[in-house]
């Protein structure tokens, strides 16, 4: 069983940073793609970044230029730097991650951007 647990949610003003962390239990080298979600309230959860074990990244549109997805193996952890955030940045971010056939979610953490 996979266990990830994120951390680094807050609340910030519009055009601020944060940096989110998602730490797993196990190797996440073995892991075939790591990502984050969000979700805002009355919305559907919706991709925002995603890292494969061969370090290919991609993106939702609306937050190319602005996050940053990046992975430390030593530490397990995947981590979403965000910057310049913006008012409708804001939702529960999940972290997932898919070992071949099996998907696990993290518990979510909340950021909240001010304007």
């Amino acid at each position: 069983q996979v266990r990830l647990v994120e951390s680094g949610g807050g609340l910030v003003q519009a055009g601020g940073s944060l940096r989110l962390s998602c730490a797993a239990s196990g190797k996440i080298s073995t892991f075939n793609v790591m990502a984050w979600y969000r979700q805002a309230p009355g919305k559907q959860r919706d991709l925002v970044a995603a890292i494969t074990s061969g370090g290919s990244t991609d993106y939702a549109d609306s937050v190319k230029g602005r996050f940053t997805i990046s992975r430390d193996g030593a530490k397990n952890t995947v981590y979403l730097q965000m910057n310049s955030l913006k008012p409708e940045d804001t939702a529960v971010y999940y972290c997932h991650a898919r070992i071949t056939i099996s998907a696990y979610w993290g518990q979510g953490t909340q950021v909240t951007v001010s304007s």
